[in-house]
């Protein structure tokens, strides 16, 4: 049987959906990447053993936030994917992102980025909010763009701007705002605007007792 925290409450029912371990890593990867077949899932969840995912896969089926697809030939293979329930956690990992990147700090030389991480990253990071504005970034070997809110998986065409960056640089321009941590090419005010769409900065204050790595 199922968990169950056995609260009439929204907290504890959608707990009761997504919070046992490895559960929102997996919707995670599902709003970053898309339907995923199982093999995948498996292979990006370093740690997680087939039992747990195959259990947290049909805790999450069952709960209507993923479903089970079958791929028309020449695929021919079965891909998990949210459902329009499951998408609606978009803007509650985006904020859950936010949360966490104050106190976990920038990367280091030595974190393992997955390739194809910049467009993931800018899925979670930003609402999709129209801006009428298009940003192309460029962090290391990572291409990707924010085209009036919309993630796209290269360079745009004719971009307002240009942010070239590291990962480091990448994680002060998000979660410090800092333009100074990059280097903008074309419209620095199109960089501001797509800011503007993330949520409320903290201030030093609001940090205090955490410690945090640079």
């Amino acid at each position: 049987m199922a968990k169950t925290y056995d609260q009439y409450c929204p907290i504890a029912h959608a707990l009761d959906l997504v919070g046992e371990r490895w559960s929102l890593l997996v919707v995670r990867d599902l709003l970053e990447q898309g339907p995923l077949r199982y093999t995948d899932l498996h292979s990006r969840l370093g740690g997680c053993g087939t039992n747990i995912l195959a259990a947290r896969l049909r805790d999450l089926e069952r709960g209507g936030v993923i479903r089970k697809r079958r791929l028309p030939p020449p695929a021919a293979s079965s891909v998990y994917e949210l459902t329009p329930y499951g998408q609606g956690l978009r803007p509650v990992l985006h904020l859950l992102a936010h949360w966490g990147a104050r106190s976990l700090g920038p990367p280091t030389r030595e974190e393992d980025l997955r390739p194809g991480w910049l467009a993931g990253a800018l899925r979670i990071a930003f609402p999709p909010a129209a801006t009428g504005r298009s940003v192309e970034f460029r962090v290391g070997d990572e291409h990707a763009s924010l085209v009036d809110g919309k993630v796209v998986r290269d360079a745009a065409d004719a971009p307002d701007a240009v942010v070239t960056t590291d990962a480091c640089g990448f994680y002060r321009l998000v979660v410090d705002r800092d333009l100074a941590a990059v280097s903008v090419t074309g419209s620095t005010s199109a960089v501001r605007d797509v800011l503007e769409a993330l949520p409320a900065q903290h201030t030093p204050a609001d940090m205090v007792g955490l410690e945090r790595t640079s």
